[in-house]
């Protein structure tokens, strides 16, 4: 590996290849993913407590609060679908009318 005095000489060469694109592609999924979830647990999780008032409560009766964060519209979404990851494929291959 050439030593390259500037390190953005090295990225550029580094992640200019064509190979890598899938790499960066899977890697910047996973990390919008992960940000998403911690995000949405922080902002909507009813047992994460960021202000000093509801951290004082031992216990909160929040029933309401908790069945929305537990069924919320994509869980509902899929609810209303079957539970197939490829029907065509599936069709295509359990049909017996052939």
């Amino acid at each position: 590996m050439p030593r390259f005095t500037c390190k953005a000489i090295y990225l550029a060469k580094y992640y200019g290849k064509k190979q890598v694109y899938p790499l960066l592609g899977a890697m910047t999924f996973v990390t919008s993913m992960c940000i998403f979830q911690l995000t949405r647990n922080v902002f909507t999780n009813p047992d994460v407590r960021i202000n000093k008032d509801h951290r004082k409560t031992a216990v909160l009766e929040n029933y309401e609060e908790g069945e929305r964060y537990a069924e919320h519209g994509f869980r509902r979404f899929l609810r209303t679908r079957p539970p197939e990851i490829m029907p065509t494929i599936n069709h295509f291959f359990s049909d017996t009318s052939k």
